[in-house]
């Protein structure tokens, strides 16, 4: 990888080349403040689609797609970002880690798995704060074969600039409500909700946007699609760029989804039910009798609830001026200057990466 980009720069070529390596239809917007930083730069970006939950469809007309894994060697990119889990061996450049969300803390009994796994695929993990920079340092220096910078969540740089025709604002000064949920059986409140939610969208009192995990279980989907066809105060959203929702919304309710901490990024109240990790930071109920009352109480933002919120986004992610973007470029850049000579070599994980080359068809060494 740093032989290449030398190479490159040695024959005048001193652009460099960002691949987007994503999975899901979330990363798209994720990953878009990045790509207006680095083209800002005058760098180019390529995206590869990986697996079919990822849609094609939500590429613009502008941006460029790499649509096999021999293009993107054939390329040679010198970084390849990814907000997910995992990323092929095989696949040139550094390998940064981005993040697709906020560490809940829902795993915290399961040890290192969770938010902060280790698959021994990355060069440099760009964390979001202190809450969870600490951590990862200390796996670093366990592991060895990775560095650690904390730059901020380059996903939220929209969320700190001034964002134009906003589509889900009230427009007759009633509160809005956003309504999110996991996936996970086992913590979402969506089924448990449903007919409470229901009741008080029939009142009027307040508007509803409701959105999803993408991998939410159709039944449930369905469930709030119909009941919200039925409701001219409701709308529900299946979008891959969740911000414009978060900025209009006046609360949230929620449960243990990392799309909380999203939205207390703003200062605002969430109402979250049954909680895994609930503290002075979120408005926590375990019946769903309490819901009215705790929507109403949360949208007259009592003092302790809105300073709990403000000491635990400082820590969470302290960054709001919204260049995180550029912070994650200089670390890359930094990197790519001194190379990764200084880093063990990454464990094989051998079955990993044969399943890799098998779900992309890729077999060539």
């Amino acid at each position: 990888m740093q032989r290449v980009f030398r190479n490159r720069v040695e024959q005048g070529l001193s652009t460099k080349r960002y691949l987007f390596y994503i999975a899901q239809n979330y990363a798209y917007a994720m990953l878009r403040p990045l790509q207006d930083a680095i083209l800002a730069r005058g760098d180019q970006v390529y995206w590869f689609l990986e697996g079919s939950e990822v849609n094609p469809n939500h590429l613009k007309s502008t941006e460029l797609r790499w649509h096999s894994v021999a293009d993107v060697i054939a390329w040679q990119p010198d970084v390849a970002f990814v907000p997910g889990n995992v990323v092929p061996s095989f696949i040139p450049g550094l390998k940064v880690a981005l993040f697709h969300g906020f560490d809940t803390g829902k795993r915290k009994s399961e040890g290192n798995k969770g938010h902060f796994a280790i698959r021994n695929c990355f060069d440099l993990y760009c964390t979001q704060g202190p809450s969870t920079t600490g951590r990862f340092q200390e796996l670093a220096k366990q592991h060895g074969h990775f560095e650690v910078v904390e730059t901020g969540w380059a996903a939220l740089d929209p969320l700190f600039k001034p964002m134009a025709d906003n589509p889900y604002m009230s427009q007759d000064g009633r509160k809005t409500v956003l309504m999110c949920s996991t996936f996970s059986k086992q913590i979402s409140c969506a089924r448990t909700l449903f007919d409470t939610v229901k009741d008080l969208m029939a009142t009027d009192e307040w508007r509803w946007l409701i959105q999803f995990h993408p991998k939410m279980e159709p039944e449930v989907v369905q469930m709030y699609q119909a009941l919200c066809d039925e409701m001219p105060n409701a709308q529900f959203i299946e979008t891959d760029n969740v911000l414009p929702l978060l900025t209009a919304a006046d609360v949230m309710l929620c449960d243990t989804s990392s799309i909380v901490l999203m939205f207390l990024m703003l200062q605002k109240p969430v109402v979250t039910f049954n909680n895994k990790v609930p503290g002075p930071h979120l408005y926590n109920i375990t019946d769903a009798a309490e819901v009215h009352h705790a929507l109403t109480h949360a949208l007259t933002y009592p003092a302790a609830l809105m300073q709990g919120i403000a000491d635990y986004t400082q820590s969470l992610h302290p960054y709001r001026d919204g260049h995180s973007s550029e912070r994650v470029l200089a670390a890359v850049d930094n990197l790519l200057a001194k190379g990764t000579s200084h880093l063990k070599a990454k464990p094989s994980n051998l079955i990993r990466h044969l399943k890799m080359r098998k779900k992309l068809g890729y077999w060539k060494i």
